[in-house]
């Protein structure tokens, strides 16, 4: 029965393209109300929201199609890899839209986040400055695809855990 059996990557791979597909569109939407640099809790909410409902809904087919029997492992599998895809495409589209689409947006983030740091702390001028010069280092492209694939990874991991216990429910191989 194992050849009938369907593969992890399968699933993965066309949720993780949903999720890519899907956070492009959340992106763009951002970028129309001019809000794409600004970040906040409130777009990683919806992030996150995004990122589960793909991690479920690969879960449940996955399972419908292996005829209700699911691993733990086979589980974290798919929601890690549905994270995977997700994020290069995310992150294959923050690349774009950072140096062709606004190339102007890295700074439009600095400036934000300098104005942000400037009415809800106390810090003087000369620390916020050094902090936003420490930040720069940070926000170089090679540095903003490594960050962001760890983040993809271990976000998808820990947000595949509850989903991945509740729904497996390994065979009885005797």
């Amino acid at each position: 029965m194992e050849e009938n059996q369907p593969k992890t990557g399968k699933f993965a791979l066309n949720y993780g393209l949903l999720l890519g597909g899907i956070s492009i569109v959340f992106a763009f939407m951002l970028y129309t109300a001019d809000m794409h640099y600004q970040g906040g809790i409130a777009v990683m909410l919806i992030s996150i929201v995004l990122m589960l409902a793909a991690i479920i809904l690969a879960l449940i087919q996955f399972k419908k199609t292996n005829r209700g029997f699911m691993s733990f492992g086979q589980a974290l599998k798919i929601g890690v890899g549905v994270c995977l895809i997700g994020g290069i495409i995310g992150i294959t589209f923050n690349q774009l839209m950072a140096n062709v689409i606004d190339p102007d947006m890295m700074t439009k983030a600095m400036e934000y986040q300098k104005n942000q740091l400037m009415e809800t702390t106390t810090m003087t001028t000369e620390q916020i400055d050094a902090q936003m010069e420490m930040g720069q280092k940070f926000s170089t492209p090679s540095m903003q695809v490594i960050f962001g694939l760890i983040f993809s990874l271990l976000l998808g991991f820990i947000l595949t855990l509850v989903p991945a216990l509740i729904l497996k429910k390994p065979e009885n191989i005797d």
